[in-house]
């Protein structure tokens, strides 16, 4: 035991009152979306490994267990509980602030929220609170217990760690301090529900159907409840003890949602252990409450006899220890799972990443947990040695620092994939879903503002996803199908093949066919004719080869027969010989409800910036390879092209003051991102696109027009707005709606362009939307200023790693 209580809790955490709900929650915009309500934490698990989420009530909520499907339901009997007698009197509760909807578990007693104080009505009684800084969160509870006790939960993630951040594995670690005078006795029980066999989908093999908003959709089912013949077994060596939550009747090779949960706890000599093998999560309760709320024990039952049908089993196992005045014990807890199988299309099945270091068996929940005991203290040191730096950093803002770790949440939750390694893909191939809501994985035009973060983190990640796509860009696919934009605004709909040869997919596919191979599942618009995606490619293959040490030969190698092939797919539809792909009249880029016509700042300057890119990485190629006469040949056709669209981009587009929309549907409006193009050439020191006067007088325009008279700077930038602030047509989508990474893409570019200030006022007020209006953990692509949101857990938003790049190490 030691004398000492000091939880380290860095000062820049997202923080809120334990139990505190939300006045006016930000509320989904369209009623076909998910909107699971404000109650998100921080989830927990390995990046592919599947995770869970703890919300600051308590309860666990949030079950990402099955490979890209999303299911948010409280599971009460998975919980923490804590008794406390100081030899006069004693307590027990439930860590939970919410009681269980289903009437289960009436015996226990839950965790009180705060109140208001009597005596005055402005001081708000709190009985504790959380905090998240990702990968880490707490829970700190006061005003209850006579001792001071903390729970930090977290997992093993941290930057350019390839093994343990693969692990589906949580940490609780207790810290218990006693401030009295008189000694305290303390109990810590975690129960936990068997739900082996749940997270899969019960339809193998759903129909794909086109919802309201014009997006595909499909049926999941997961099999919650389904818990015959599972049941649990008692393990223990000299150091360890704990539960294996376990199924009957698994053969090898095991199918996606069989394997095993496990939680357990270390052995200390001045600490009782107690354990209940087989009681029921869904009735009072009373058969494990009745002990541990009299004394912080349990009974020992340790039958393992399997669940009958309809029948549910849980495991409990509790600590009990004394502390004497002054004494502080850190007690850890562990979660570990081993479900090892994503399956997509029925039979279509891949091993997980961290089988690579734990077999493929499912039969290994206990080795990882003991691992994770045994390792958890130089894990959490390493973490804090990767956030250290940046936490010390006197120049960012608290808030800055709390959302630039908190955005990395969506690596863990956002239906994340990493496949187990092969000869093709040593480190496995990684995919994170575009959001819940467009469930298909590593949509292009989005992640090139949200792969910054995988990008400085996990670069060798970020680099398995462009080769995915320099993979798919030769293949077709002529599967025909509706285009679902048009449903939505009841036109008929042209047939559009899945994916033309040489086009850039827009996604990688999704998990209910079979991703990398499956691409274009998106059909709201025809990808084929986007004139973002090519562009957006040859930037990123750029970008990754000159921000992981500029000396990856291979891996330009591996991408250029699908740049070649790609930007002359897309100069086919420079139709009037301009140098510049036109825009049709049709959404086809990733403002994708937003009509553009003729040459288009937004695309035209992706344009020009992926040719000088191509320029570049040609150059590079010269060298290195033997073909360099027809790689100078290439690189001339580049140069021809790119002289020729620098002239008409000034010409079509500037007026004076800023870029227009587009050349030729009339518009005046400003638009928010007229200038990617020129961010990302500064950004990998290609030459100016347009010249630094007019990208200052523009962003100057933006920051006026598009941020400030935009309900005087309250939300964010808007995308699209007149010079005097109001919008082009009140009824548009996107216009009018603040897209949170594209405001920290722009963020970035002030920052790029010395307006240091202004990104960060323009940040923050993204921030402070986010995340003091129940988006948390869950951060939607746009919100919008009458309080609601559209498309939650959205790739885009970690843009704000971007700001952190362009401000510098």
């Amino acid at each position: 035991m030691t004398n000492h209580f000091s939880p380290e809790i860095p000062i820049s955490t997202w923080s809120r009152p334990i139990g505190k709900g939300w006045d006016k929650p930000y509320t989904v915009r369209y009623a076909s979306n998910i909107d699971d309500g404000p109650w998100h934490g921080m989830p927990l698990g390995g990046f592919g490994a599947g995770c869970i989420g703890r919300s600051s009530r308590g309860d666990f909520n949030l079950w990402h267990i099955d490979g890209g499907e999303h299911t948010f339901q409280t599971i009460p009997a998975c919980q923490f509980s804590v008794f406390e007698s100081d030899g006069t009197s004693s307590q027990a509760y439930a860590l939970c602030t919410q009681l269980p909807e289903d009437d289960s578990l009436v015996a226990w007693k839950w965790y009180p929220t705060g109140g208001e104080d009597e005596g005055d009505a402005m001081n708000r009684v709190t009985t504790g609170n959380y905090h998240a800084l990702y990968p880490r969160s707490w829970f700190v509870y006061e005003n209850v217990f006579q001792s001071q006790l903390t729970c930090e939960q977290f997992s093993p993630v941290w930057a350019n760690n390839y093994q343990q951040t693969s692990y589906p594995v949580a940490m609780f670690v207790w810290t218990a301090h006693n401030p009295s005078d008189a000694p305290i006795t303390l109990g810590i029980m975690l129960t936990w529900q068997n739900m082996v066999g749940w997270f899969t989908n019960a339809v193998k093999s759903p129909e794909v159907r086109v919802r309201d908003d014009g997006s595909p959709v499909y049926e999941y089912q997961p099999r919650l409840g389904e818990s015959e013949d599972n049941y649990n077994t008692i393990v223990e060596n000299s150091q360890y003890i704990g539960f294996e939550l376990g199924k009957a009747g698994i053969n090898e090779p095991v199918k996606e949602g069989e394997g095993q949960w496990c939680i357990a706890t270390k052995k200390h000599p001045q600490v009782e252990l107690f354990y209940h093998s087989r009681w029921n999560p869904v009735g009072t309760g009373e058969d494990v409450w009745q002990s541990f709320a009299e004394d912080g024990s349990l009974s020992n039952y340790r039958i393992g006899t399997s669940a009958a049908a309809g029948e549910q089993i849980g495991v409990a196992l509790a600590v009990r220890f004394t502390l004497q005045p002054g004494e502080s014990l850190e007690i850890p807890f562990v979660l570990a799972w081993d479900f090892p199988v994503t399956e997509f299309a029925a039979g279509i099945n891949y091993y997980r990443r961290y089988t690579d270091f734990f077999g493929r068996d499912g039969k290994n929940a206990w080795t990882i947990a003991s691992i994770a005991l045994q390792q958890y203290q130089s894990w959490r040191s390493q973490i804090q040695t990767w956030q250290q730096p940046i936490l010390d950093r006197e120049d960012l803002p608290n808030w800055f620092k709390m959302a630039l770790f908190n955005e990395l949440y969506n690596l863990t939750s956002g239906g994340t994939l990493w496949s187990a390694a092969s000869e093709l893909d040593p480190i496995g191939q990684f995919a994170v879903l575009e959001c819940l809501d467009y469930r298909w994985y590593e949509s292009l035009d989005v992640r090139l503002y949200g792969s910054f973060a995988l990008l400085m983190l996990f670069p060798e990640l970020e680099k398995a996803v462009i080769r995915a796509f320099a993979r798919a860009i030769p293949k077709s696919d002529e599967t025909e199908r509706i285009i679902g934009y048009y449903l939505t605004i009841k036109a008929e709909s042209p047939i559009a093949i899945r994916k033309a040869s040489g086009a850039t997919p827009h996604d990688l596919g999704a998990p209910n066919e079979h991703v990398w191979e499956k691409t274009n599942y998106t059909s709201y618009q025809d990808c084929n004719l986007w004139k973002d995606l090519g562009c957006d490619f040859v930037l990123q293959v750029y970008r990754d080869f000159l921000f992981t040490g500029s000396n990856d030969i291979e891996f330009l190698n591996d991408c250029w027969n699908a740049i070649v092939q790609t930007l002359d797919y897309l100069k086919d539809f420079d139709k009037d010989g301009d140098g510049i792909p036109e825009n049709s009249g049709a959404p086809d880029q990733t403002f994708d409800d937003w009509r553009l016509l003729g040459v288009s700042a937004y695309c035209g300057g992706l344009w020009l910036a992926a040719l000088e890119a191509a320029i570049a990485i040609s150059d590079i190629l010269i060298i290195n390879r033997r073909d360099a006469e027809e790689l100078r040949e290439r690189k001339s056709t580049y140069e021809g092209w790119l002289e020729q669209s620098r002239s008409i981009y000034e010409e079509k587009l500037w007026n004076g003051q800023y870029y227009r929309l587009d050349s030729q549907s009339g518009s005046d409006v400003v638009m928010a991102d007229q200038l990617c193009g020129q961010f990302y050439a500064r950004l990998l020191s290609l030459p100016d696109i347009v010249s630094g006067d007019r990208a200052f007088s523009a962003l100057q325009t933006i920051y006026n027009t598009c941020f400030l008279k935009f309900h005087n700077g309250k939300f964010g930038a808007a995308n699209g707005l007149r010079l005097d602030g109001s919008p082009e047509n009140p009824q548009a989508t996107h216009p009018l709606e603040v897209w949170t990474g594209i405001n920290f893409g722009l963020a970035a570019f002030l920052v790029q362009m010395k307006m240091k200030n202004e990104a960060f006022s323009l940040t923050q007020a993204v921030v402070q939307q986010i995340y003091d209006n129940g988006l948390q953990f869950r951060t939607p692509e746009a919100i919008t200023a009458s309080g609601t949101f559209r498309a939650s857990t959205y790739l885009r938003a970690m843009a704000i790693w971007a700001i952190y790049l362009v401000i510098g190490e």
